[in-house]
């Protein structure tokens, strides 16, 4: 264990920049592949400009460091785009992935995974500090990036041109994420804050009681294994479901702590701390900074959704397989923690960083429906369930400076990644309305008749990443600069997932009469030796479910070797150009319990990845890049595992397919950008991708709705953005209201078309298939790939003070309908599972002062203004079916924070 509405880390720690090469004052010659930056170039400093942010991208590229004068984006070598700590800060959102959103181009989906240029998170590379992360998530590789406070981060980074200093896993683009390091001045800041979300606080929603210290999102030991369990799953066989065995262990499994949802009439409000101080100190020449964070937050929400499927070709709500309307809450505690140490000397430097994050989740579920088009037949489930997940991460980096014209940067990190979710139960009750002696209650007949038997599960990930890397750079030549490096990479997850049925047998009367008490008082100890020690006709059984395919261990080891070159080739134009060269071994292994570990998948592979970028400066602060590469994408560990897991979350179970191989891109990009003045700019491209073997989602029906996985046979991808930034001074107006203060105008807008191409003779591999499957009875020539919108647009207007803390923004974001999931397949066709987010409107207020020597920030957030729902549907010639649609609330928020 890790430690410490039913209606009808901050241990995290500073790591280090894995190389470096310092940006120059804009009125010196540039740095080799700094584009943009001319030597006679002169700068107005009378303005106030923020500093540039901590960036640091691996292999030596750019990393800027509290330096004004410096844009990024402009003089980095490829097409990036930057967050400062001061741009999260106007956005005034609390994780990373939400400041992501406003990114031109990316859009965030789900919990936290962000999708860049409308390619799903596959696509996406997450790094900390240029060092990959181990997903906490069964059914992800990449890390959410909503486990992520705003307060850890110095900047991020998202690269969308390929480099060979990054992975080649590279598909829409990279995130890199700089956390703090050395400060520049001793502090220590205390905050906290509370928030009212509309649609959950004070209102009704439901809980269980769990343990005293949930509120923690620590468990206090009330969801610990009972020891038979827990020597049961330590062996390697398979209890018989009526044994001695089978009912010692279910006699242990359920209590009223555990298995009782209540009620509770008004919900509590969102709340949150935090505290984080630094210094530095001279040793010796050198300077050494510590800083230290910590943070915690807990929030709930409650969804009322509308959940239906089908399995025909129709919205009818008398043939819906399901018609459901559940309503869930969710209580979410975040704690987490950075702790930094950070060495400089001369253009030297070390640091070592160390990140912890553990995010809780405590959900609580009512369904109240009908199935299988019986309308007269009522259901009610429930589910309660507790998901503990952790991560820890700690970095060592180093940059050296033998001499002026070489740069040697090692890196090497190790990070955990740790899911753990006992004592989640799934119980269902019936109501027939047939006129029967138990026709007008709700009964739990556990396995008989129509009601499917109750289920405890006991799941468990593990996932250590070991990474190493080192960069050599070295300037040959006046404005020419070569790199080479090495980067290693160890993946090692192991999952457990153990799902028992309780289901019951004998007197058809007595299980009814039964079946009507609570579950805690159906399941007590007593009633698994009802037969033995009463005589009467009534039997419990246990049986294990998943002992075939509840477990499984994955495996990545990435080898890498890049060379790179970047320079001037005349005055206005420059290149950056290398090749990777990239083995990796990934395999699943299966192991069955008393049975022989298989290895379900093995993919083997080495790729020479090339990139090339040319930029043009047509004059200063006017360029224009073009770049060309190739990249892949690899499947996730569990999508290639042949074994069910259920998403509270997306209301869907999620089968992998051990038949899915490496999707390939081909990638070709042109930008042009005009930096027309400080901090303002203009930029315009376009973007071409074509994928071979892209990995899809897929909705499978016979009995059940599986989403499940297949390559499709190629698909292109194309688009183009658009971004703004522009500041207007107010001074003119006049008053000393307007004197310092300047209007804000940030927008941008990504178009993205994508298409599957599917002939009639191609093929897929889905496994299990005993014929050839062809590719056309699963994806249709033409359809968009799955999670892309055509349409992302946002827009930032606000008001703010140069000379002190006074910030207005209002933000809007906009995404148009994308795919979620394919619709049935192969006889039956049905529509995609459709989400559309829409229009957004944000409003954030900040304003600082000063009392008595002590800086105060203020800070008041309005989120979801529309009251814009989360809408996920099929969409039929006679109507809607609603998949998972449910009302989003307003959430407003006020917080403050004092720094000593």
């Amino acid at each position: 264990m890790i430690k410490p509405r039913l209606v009808s880390l901050l241990l995290s720690t500073a790591m280090l920049a894995p190389t470096a090469a310092w940006a120059q004052d804009s009125t010196s010659a540039p740095a080799s592949g700094n584009v943009g930056a001319t030597p006679t170039e002169t700068v107005d400093d009378t303005t106030t400009q923020e500093e540039a942010p901590d960036v640091s991208i691996p292999g030596g590229a750019i990393i800027v460091t509290g330096q004004r004068n410096r844009n990024v984006e402009r003089v980095a070598p490829q097409v990036v785009s930057v967050l400062s700590s001061e741009q999260i800060a106007r956005t005034g959102e609390g994780d990373i992935a939400g400041a992501l959103g406003r990114v031109t181009g990316l859009s965030v989906v789900g919990n936290g995974y962000v999708y860049v240029r409308g390619l799903g998170d596959r696509y996406s590379l997450a790094l900390l500090n240029g060092s990959p992360l181990p997903s906490p998530e069964p059914l992800k590789r990449v890390v959410p990036l909503d486990l992520f406070p705003t307060s850890m981060i110095a900047s991020s980074l998202v690269q969308k041109s390929y480099s060979t200093n990054f992975p080649g896993e590279f598909g829409g683009g990279v995130i890199n994420l700089t956390t703090k390091s050395i400060p520049e001045e001793s502090f220590l800041t205390i905050g906290g804050g509370i928030g009212w979300d509309t649609e959950s606080t004070n209102q009704m929603g439901y809980t269980y009681y769990g343990g005293k210290h949930d509120w923690t999102g620590y468990d206090n030991g009330n969801r610990s294994l009972p020891s038979e369990l827990k020597s049961y799953l330590d062996g390697d066989t398979v209890m018989g479901s009526t044994s001695d065995q089978a009912k010692a262990i279910g006699s242990t499994l359920f209590r009223g702590r555990n298995s009782v949802v209540q009620r509770v009439d008004k919900m509590q409000p969102n709340f949150s701390a935090d505290i984080s101080a630094g210094t530095k100190f001279e040793v010796r020449g050198a300077t050494l900074g510590v800083i230290a964070a910590a943070g915690y937050s807990n929030k709930t929400q409650t969804r009322d959704a509308i959940q239906q499927l089908t399995q025909g070709q129709t919205a009818n709500p008398d043939q819906l397989w399901e018609d459901y309307r559940t309503v869930s809450t969710d209580n979410r505690i975040v704690v987490n923690g950075m702790l930094g140490l950070g060495l400089e000397w001369d253009d030297n430097s070390i640091r070592w960083t160390n990140v912890y994050i553990h995010d809780t989740s405590k959900f609580t579920r009512l369904r109240n429906g009908h199935q299988e088009s019986n309308q007269s037949v009522d259901f009610i489930s429930q589910k309660t369930a507790w998901y503990e997940r952790a991560l820890i991460d700690s970095q060592l980096t180093g940059e050296f400076k033998p001499d002026d014209k070489t740069t040697i940067d090692v890196r090497a990190g190790f990070a955990n990644s740790k899911r753990l979710a006992p004592f989640e139960i799934d119980t269902e009750y019936v109501r027939t309305n047939d006129g029967t002696q138990f026709g007008s209650n709700f009964v739990n007949t556990m396995g008989t008749g129509a009601v499917d038997p109750t289920t405890i599960s006991f799941s468990r990930l593990s996932e250590d990443v070991w990474s190493a890397g080192a960069d050599v750079s070295h300037e040959f030549f006046t404005g020419w600069r070569g790199t080479a490096g090495y980067a290693f990479q160890l993946n090692r997850r192991s999952n457990t997932n153990r799902q028992f049925g309780v289901y019951a047998s004998g007197d058809q009367n007595l299980i009814q009469a039964f079946g009507m008490l609570r579950l805690d008082v159906l399941l007590q100890p007593g009633m698994w030796y009802l037969n033995e020690t009463a005589g009467v006709n009534y039997n419990l059984e246990l049986r294990d479910l998943t002992a075939n395919v509840g477990q499984f261990d994955a495996r990545l080891l990435n080898h890498a070797f890049y060379g790179k070159v970047d320079g001037q080739i005349t005055d206005a134009l420059s290149i950056d150009a290398g090749v990777r060269w990239e083995y990796a071994d990934q395999s699943t292994i299966l192991r069955p319990v008393g049975g022989t570990s298989t290895p379900t998948t093995s993919l083997k592979n080495e790729y020479f990845l090339p990139a090339l970028t040319l930029t043009y400066e047509i004059e200063p602060g006017m360029q224009v890049r073009v770049n060309g590469s190739k990249t892949i994408a690899r499947p996730q560990f569990r999508e290639l595992v042949y074994q069910n897991f259920f998403d509270p979350d997306s209301n869907r179970t999620y089968r992998g397919n051990p038949f899915l191989k490496d999707s390939e891109l081909s990638n070709a990009e042109a930008r042009f950008e005009w930096y027309f003045a400080r901090d303002e700019k203009l930029s315009l491209g376009g973007f071409y991708k074509h994928i071979k073997n892209p990995i899809e989602s897929i909705l499978a029906g016979s009995e059940s709705f599986v989403t499940t996985y297949a390559n499709a046979p190629a698909a292109d991808l194309y688009g183009g953005e658009l971004e703004v930034q522009k500041y207007v001074y107010l001074d003119k107006m006049g008053g000393s209201f307007f004197e310092n203060r300047r209007l804000v105008l940030i927008g941008n807008y990504t178009y993205t078309k994508s298409k599957l191409k599917v002939g009639a003779e191609d093929t897929t591999a889905i496994y299990g298939a005993s014929t050839t499957q062809y590719a056309a009875d699963f994806f249709r020539d033409g359809a968009p790939l799955t999670g892309q919108s055509e349409h992302i647009a946002n827009l930032q207007i606000g008001m703010e003070d140069t000379s002190k803390l006074s910030q207005q923004t209002i933000l809007l974001t906009y995404a148009s309908k994308r795919s979620v999931s394919r619709g049935l397949t192969g006889t039956i066709r049905q529509p995609d599972v459709i989400e559309y987010p829409g229009l957004r409107v944000d409003v954030v207020l900040r304003q600082g002062f000063e009392i008595g020597g002590k800086q105060i920030e203020l800070k008041a957030e309005g989120r979801n203004l529309t009251g814009r729902k989360h809408l996920e549907y099929q969409t039929f010639e006679d109507g809607r079916v609603d998949f998972n649609t449910y009302d989003l609330g307003r959430v407003f928020s006020l917080s403050a924070s004092l720094t000593f």
